[in-house]
């Protein structure tokens, strides 16, 4: 017996060993023999014999490797084609197909699975271990033609990519217009997009009144009952005079100025607009004025951001006339004169005018004088409000804002006055290009309300922004939206009201989702690139096709020339009718 394991391995027979046997033949019985297992891997870092498909690696691609073993290879997989029957010529003609049984595909939530594999929308066709699927398409992957799958759905771009809904595909292309003509003589100060400024932050106080103007009537509370279809109320053009005096020129922002009260002044509408720019669509412009140290934030004659805009924010906003929109009263500039139109008779509509009640301020109304105007003044109270707008107590910064009130109501509980801002948004026409989905109030207010308000602060977000902003800085108890309607689709020169709602601001700022600290933060921003610059005029313009806000410099008499011009154009047409 052998008594240690080397004896034992010198008692084996030579050329015996563990294992089978070596086999060196290729053939076994006339077939040929591939070595290899579907179990069997080698694993290897990089093979340089194998020329890639764009021909410079040598990894031969991803479509050689699996999801799950992107560097190892089936070994004898390249042998696979040495078991092919070769097809003759003859065969190849007697062959005909009998049946073929299409392949089942059925939809998914998650895109589209085939019976073969899965699948995403827009995935292009690739191999993988001999079967044929869709590739996702996930970061990276390709689309199918134009981006599209066969239902129109969204082309798999990866992660941050454009979206496409349904027929988005023949939606055209919208260039609007700027607001002003950029001149090639204004100095680009800053370009700031929205991402940027939504990021800014400046908590500020509740402000505190520093004068306030004019008289206030009470609100009409038979307004906030839901109309009977029979005795619906039409809307009434109503003669009062309305002003909108921008900050140069109000002789109260004049003087408090000379007492060096703060260093920032605007009126509440300009700024509105400044605080809430990153909703903004459409284009827009305002006037910056430094002098010394002081900064007033001013606008154009006939500027737009005076006017109201109506589905700003939709997703299919109203087209103009050059985008194919026929229907005159539905483009944008006709529903923005509709909008401004039914907001200056609804605020006047909604109250009950009586020289015994009102409400009177401090001071009487500063724009308004008896002995010129034929109309009597409005039912509008201006308060002149101060905000602390300080980053530290070495560098104090105040803003003067002059803010306006429409109406006043009594406290069903304390009977103590309530000041409110009265505004109104209008329907055109549900089932109009640019209505953005928007229910049809005569059916749906009652009933859906929620749904209703949801789909305009969807479609209307900045101008409802704004006027959020606006009764805050005006420390406004309620803000009063009115629901007024077209008698006739067809037409914008008659419309009822068909309800109105109340909300107090700070509440409804929270359901929108309004940051006032973030608008208070772009006003510091923009007011911080302004001080360091010399005394002038500068103009900050919002992009008409792209989130981005620029800050130019203007030569001296840039708009005074502009004055001048149309003074010169109506002396002219005045000697031409004499």
């Amino acid at each position: 017996m052998p008594s240690s394991l080397a004896d034992l391995i010198a008692a084996l027979p030579e050329g015996d060993g563990w294992g089978p046997a070596p086999v060196t033949e290729t053939t076994i019985g006339g077939v040929p023999y591939a070595p290899f297992s579907k179990g069997d891997k080698l694993g290897r870092m990089a093979d340089w014999g194998t020329d890639g498909k764009d021909g410079r690696d040598g990894r031969g691609g991803r479509q050689q490797y699996g999801r799950n073993f992107r560097d190892q290879q089936i070994y004898g997989a390249g042998s696979a084609g040495l078991f092919v029957a070769p097809v003759t010529e003859a065969d190849e003609n007697s062959f005909s197909v009998v049946s073929r049984e299409p392949t089942k595909t059925r939809f998914g939530r998650g895109g589209v699975f085939s019976a073969r594999g899965r699948g995403q929308r827009g995935g292009a066709a690739t191999t993988r271990g001999g079967r044929q699927t869709l590739q996702r398409g996930g970061r990276g992957g390709q689309q199918g033609y134009g981006g599209y799958d066969s239902r129109g759905g969204r082309g798999g771009q990866g992660r941050g990519g454009r979206r496409f809904g349904w027929k988005d595909y023949d939606k055209p292309q919208r260039n609007r217009d700027a607001s002003i003509n950029i001149k090639a003589d204004w100095n680009l100060l800053e370009e700031i997009d929205f991402n940027r400024l939504s990021k800014l932050n400046l908590e500020a106080d509740e402000g505190e009144d520093v004068d306030s103007y004019g008289f206030v009537h009470y609100y009409d509370r038979s307004f906030d009952k839901q109309p009977v279809k029979s005795a619906e109320r039409k809307l009434q053009a109503v003669d009062r005079a309305l002003y909108n005096v921008t900050t140069s020129s109000d002789p109260v922002i004049q003087e408090l100025a000379d007492k060096n009260e703060a260093s920032i002044f605007a009126t509440d509408s300009i700024l509105s607009m400044l605080m809430c720019s990153t909703r903004s669509v459409y284009p827009w412009d305002m006037v910056i004025v430094k002098q010394g140290d002081k900064i007033f934030l001013d606008k154009r004659d006939n500027a737009a951001l005076d006017m109201v805009t109506v589905n700003e924010n939709a997703a299919d906003a109203p087209m103009e006339a050059v985008d194919g929109n026929k229907e005159g009263i539905n483009q944008p500039n006709a529903l923005a004169e509709e909008a401004t139109y039914i907001n200056h008779n609804f605020a006047s509509q909604v109250v009950v005018e009586s020289d015994s009640s009102k409400v009177e301020m401090e001071h009487e109304n500063p724009f308004y004088n008896p002995a010129e105007e034929t109309e009597p003044p409005a039912s509008k109270a201006y308060k002149y409000r101060k905000f602390d707008l300080s980053t530290s107590e070495e560098d104090p910064m105040y803003l003067v804002v002059r803010t306006e009130l429409d109406a006043v109501q009594k406290n069903a509980l304390s009977g103590e006055d309530q000041f409110m801002v009265v505004k109104a948004l209008n329907e055109f026409d549900n089932k109009a290009q640019g209505s953005g989905g928007a229910l049809d109030w005569r059916t749906k207010l009652a009933s859906q309300r929620g749904a209703v308000v949801a789909t305009e602060m969807k479609n209307n977000s900045v101008k409802l922004a704004r006027w959020t902003v606006q009764s805050i800085l005006a420390k406004a108890d309620v803000m009063k939206l009115g629901f007024v309607s077209r008698v006739n689709p067809k037409t914008n020169d008659k419309h009822v009201i068909l309800g109105v709602i109340g909300w107090k601001p700070r509440d409804f700022a929270n359901q929108m989702n309004l940051s006032l600290a973030n608008g208070w933060g772009i006003v510091r921003t923009i007011a911080d690139m302004v001080l360091k610059r010399e005394d002038g005029k500068f103009i900050l313009v919002k992009d008409p096709n792209k989130s981005i806000l620029r800050l130019y410099e203007l030569p001296a008499g840039s708009f005074d020339d502009d004055e001048d011009e149309e003074e010169d154009v109506g002396v002219a047409a005045e000697g031409a009718d004499e």
